[in-house]
């Protein structure tokens, strides 16, 4: 009988990392739980072994070195294995004019986006080449790859950028040991995501976008769901996407072709 998959989420406890984690449940997989904030992760966990899953939660801040080497061993001694990792976490972190942002703010947002998403794959492509390959997931954005309208988010777009960049350099080099890395960009998804923001001199740096209905025009306006990208992270990390890596796929409704 073969032996039940297991996914690592990284920002688990709420938004596209809750949804991502519930829906790759619901398709079979164990799941490993990884966030900040533990109250958030036993309110997933529970939900889950409600329907049956296997689940275990992870405490750890994705730019800390020991916490993370930590969690994924713990996640692996648990299961035996790895088959999936969605790098999800992230902070929109500071939104201002490029002179007004501190070495401070932008080292926050930096450190959480990007040097998180290297270690969240330095800790666990050893565990996937062991095995028998597998696939990666990256949350980037439309903003850094596709659009760059938003207003002064100068050091997110480049964390989204670059976890882009990464994506693509490594679809090379893992491609050998049979593992796939993929980038989803969403546009405006409901989650809680605008509770990292600061925002300081918008009208500074704003570049206004009209149009009649709002800003994603699939949907007369309104944002994308959490489940939407969960759907796409969930076929990535399946057989379905076999023949699919090192590519950046945009959900957002259209939104980055207006902007």
């Amino acid at each position: 009988m073969p032996r039940t998959k297991v996914a690592l989420v990284t920002g688990a406890g709420s938004g596209i990392g809750r949804a991502a984690a519930i829906e790759l449940a619901r398709n079979g997989f164990a799941v490993g739980l990884l966030g900040r904030t533990p109250s958030e992760l036993e309110d997933v966990a529970k939900l889950m072994r409600d329907f049956g899953a296997e689940v275990e939660t992870l405490d750890a801040d994705i730019s800390q070195e020991d916490q993370m080497s930590a969690a994924v061993s713990r996640l692996v001694e648990r299961f035996g294995r790895l088959d999936a990792v969605v790098a999800n976490a992230s902070i929109n972190g500071t939104w201002a004019p490029i002179e007004d942002i501190t070495a401070e703010e932008w080292d926050e947002t930096i450190a959480i986006n990007l040097r998180g998403t290297y270690l969240t794959l330095r800790f666990t492509v050893p565990h996937l080449k062991s095995g028998d390959g597998g696939s990666i997931v990256v949350v980037s954005s439309i903003n850094g790859t596709r659009t760059f309208t938003s207003p002064g988010a100068t050091a997110y777009s480049a964390s989204k950028a670059a976890q882009l960049a990464m994506v693509q350099q490594l679809a090379l080099e893992l491609g050998r040991h049979r593992i796939r890395i993929n980038a989803v960009c969403p546009g405006a998804i409901e989650t809680n995501i605008d509770d990292s923001t600061t925002k300081r001199a918008e009208e500074e740096t704003a570049i206004p976008v009209v149009w009649p209905e709002g800003q994603v025009p699939l949907t007369g306006g309104e944002p994308g769901r959490a489940e939407d990208v969960a759907h796409l992270i969930a076929f990535l990390v399946s057989d379905a996407s076999s023949h699919i890596t090192g590519s950046p796929i945009w959900i957002d409704g259209g939104q980055g072709l207006l902007r």
